[in-house]
């Protein structure tokens, strides 16, 4: 659906299932390939399984002095500590070719390569994420490292519903699993 992915052949499938909703994320295992490791792991781990889409950030509820204004949708463990070390190698969107557009998945992180088990997802077009890009001070962005291919309709709405809310709502959209599937499955 959505990003600068160079042309490759088609990566694994993570299928999300909520109470209310599906949606399917290819991963671009050959351009982001430590990013893609990692979420995969997770995934193959069950470590998303019974979280939640814990964040909605908004055009309403970010401060004033927030420079690059996003949308996005997070989800899966939620982490507090700025501090945690780095894990993995960030891998810039200069370093794979992909780029923060509407529907592309990507590591939340304090510092470089200091991620924590969840994702998110974009909701429009977000520059200001990728390497180079205002989001960050370090401007090192964001490892993207995957796009929705199905089920984007229904983030949407969920995004919709929220668009006044506050940026962690206090019923968050539960995940009931989320795994891989083979592609007749998607």
């Amino acid at each position: 659906m959505i990003s600068d992915k160079p042309s490759s052949p088609p990566g694994p499938r993570v299928e999300v299932i909520t109470p209310d909703f599906r949606f399917v994320i290819e991963v671009h295992a050959g351009e982001a390939p430590v990013s893609s490791a990692y979420f995969l792991a997770d995934v193959d781990a069950g470590r998303f399984n019974d979280t939640s889409i814990f964040r909605i950030v908004n055009q309403h509820n970010q401060p004033a002095s927030v420079a690059a204004r996003i949308e996005v949708l997070q989800m899966g463990v939620r982490e507090s500590d700025p501090n945690i070390p780095p894990v993995i190698s960030h891998e810039t969107t200069g370093m794979t070719g992909l780029r923060h557009r509407r529907g592309t998945v990507s590591l939340p992180r304090f510092a470089p390569g200091a991620v924590y088990h969840s994702i998110f997802i974009c909701m429009r077009d977000e520059p200001a994420l990728d390497e180079g890009g205002a989001r960050n001070p370090d401007g090192l962005g964001f490892a993207a490292f995957g796009s929705v291919v199905t089920g984007f309709a229904d983030l949407q709405r969920l995004f919709a519903a929220n668009a006044l809310s506050v940026e962690y709502p206090s019923s968050p959209t539960r995940l009931l699993a989320v795994r891989r599937v083979g592609r007749s499955e998607a």
